[in-house]
């Protein structure tokens, strides 16, 4: 038998030693399982809280308010709007049915300026959510075969006028009929719609993006320029203040859009080739004289234009001839010859014809050809026998089954059609002369000036010798004209 063996003092040491080791081990085990536990629980947490909740508090609230306050601002805005169509629906039907004193003072036209200015910082304010949307909004084109100039006008009340007399500034006084003491306003309410399309809704900042580091210019009489203080409405309408100008040079009227580097210009040549009315401000010459075959002079300030608008017609018709000068005015002659005034015609838009074929690089520029602006002298030709000339004609003449004649000369419209349809550079015939006949209420009448004068009160009581059957009141008629521009231009590219 061995003797029993006594644990050694050592041995009994070491395994209790042991037995501490491991009992500390499972302690130290569970004290981070523990605190891994823990961190997990409180990560879940902290991952919860970081998604229901952003870092900063003020911009949470901020964020969460915002469509509320845009929503409600929409709501009152659209109810605006609707309280203010109701009530031009109810001012038209009222200067229609019981002619009124102009209410506008000035006073209120300064406290309408004041609200005018306040409006445009609040919209300014909110600009980036609306261009955002126009930008971005889609605008259906008409197929490029229908034919935009035949159709009908149709009451409009809703989308027309497309902008407002007294937020266009450059307008001129010659044209702002309302404020020259128009009562009725129903002309600035028709919309021109195509037979077989219907053209783009006007979006002025779409046009600004097609014509952005561009040159617009029209070029020709004063229907070119009551054409061209319309396109500059047109364009100003979404620009703040501040970022636009409008600089007069000698023939050349420049409106400049600075955020967009964008020119809209207008270039007075009443004949487009030189004559002796080529003074914009001393042109009122009764015996006037032109020299066809030269354009040179006008023709340098038409370079590097990106859009070029072209007219003339108004000019020609104050006598049935047209006088030819022989040599040229730089060498003081004076004498001249007689033509037919379609034979000139002809002379001049041949001479245009190839000035522009061997200087318009159709890649750069877009030309168009604008047709004649109708006259209202006679009442008698919209069977009115107790009007007088387009004085008190309020409605535009409406259904009619006989051909309309209110004494435009088609002669020149067809020799300008046939010109501009034959040339080498594409050239845009703007077809406005038909559809502007049945506006013989829309001409400025006896709310205009005359001679840089607005007419006398003595003077509007005769319309027979004063009204202005020619030019038009804007908005009006025109922004139609460029509604055909703005259909081209949007469609290019």
């Amino acid at each position: 038998m061995h003797p029993s063996r006594r644990k050694s003092p050592l041995l009994s040491s070491v395994t209790v030693a042991m037995k501490q080791r491991k009992s500390n081990n499972l302690s130290v085990f569970v004290v981070v399982f523990s605190i891994f536990l823990f961190g997990v629980f409180m990560y879940n947490e902290d991952v919860k809280s970081i998604a229901e909740f952003p870092f900063s508090w003020p911009k949470s609230q901020e964020i969460q308010e915002e469509p509320s306050k845009q929503s409600s601002t929409t709501r009152e805005t659209i109810k605006n709007i609707e309280d203010q169509e109701i009530a031009a629906s109810i001012n038209s039907r009222t200067s229609l049915e019981e002619p009124q004193v102009d209410q506008s003072d000035q006073g209120s036209q300064e406290s309408d300026y004041l609200k005018s200015s306040v409006s445009r910082e609040v919209d300014h304010n909110k600009i980036e959510l609306p261009v955002i949307e126009e930008e971005e909004e889609e605008v259906e084109l008409p197929p490029e075969d229908c034919d935009l100039f035949t159709g009908r006008w149709v009451f409009d009340n809703v989308t027309h006028p497309l902008y407002k007399e007294d937020e266009c500034e450059f307008l001129t006084e010659q044209v702002t009929c309302m404020r020259n003491g128009r009562k009725d306003s129903l002309y600035q309410n028709w919309k021109w719609q195509p037979n077989d399309c219907t053209l783009p809704a006007f979006k002025p900042r779409l046009l600004l993006n097609k014509l952005r580091n561009k040159r617009l210019m029209f070029v020709g009489d004063s229907l070119n320029r009551n054409q061209w203080e319309s396109m500059v409405c047109f364009a100003q309408s979404v620009i703040p203040p501040g970022r636009k100008s409008l600089n007069k040079t000698g023939s050349l009227n420049i409106f400049r859009i600075e955020d967009y580097n964008t020119t809209v210009e207008f270039y007075w040549a009443p004949f487009l080739v030189e004559s002796n009315s080529d003074d914009p401000n001393m042109h009122s010459i009764l015996n006037r004289i032109i020299m066809p075959e030269s354009i040179n002079k006008h023709a340098v300030n038409w370079k590097n234009v990106d859009y070029l608008i072209f007219n003339t017609y108004i000019w020609w018709m104050n006598s049935f001839s047209m006088k030819v000068l022989r040599g040229s005015f730089d060498e003081g002659s004076t004498e001249y010859d007689e033509i037919e005034r379609p034979v000139a015609y002809g002379r001049v838009l041949r001479t245009w014809s190839k000035w522009v074929e061997e200087n318009v690089d159709p890649n750069r520029t877009t030309v168009f050809f604008s047709s004649m602006s109708p006259l209202h002298i006679k009442s008698l030709d919209w069977d009115n026998p107790d009007g007088i000339k387009c004085a008190k004609e309020t409605t535009p003449i409406l259904n009619r089954t006989t051909p309309l004649n209110v004494g435009t000369d088609r002669r020149l419209f067809v020799i300008a059609a046939n010109v501009t349809k034959s040339m080498k550079v594409p050239v845009h015939f703007i077809n406005i002369t038909t559809l502007s006949e049945y506006r013989k209420d829309a001409h400025t009448s006896v709310y205009t000036i005359r001679q840089g004068k607005m007419l006398t009160p003595e003077q509007q009581a005769d319309p027979a010798t004063y009204a202005d059957c020619i030019h038009w009141c804007l908005p009006g008629l025109p922004d139609t004209w460029n509604e055909f521009l703005y259909t081209r231009i949007i469609s290019k590219s």
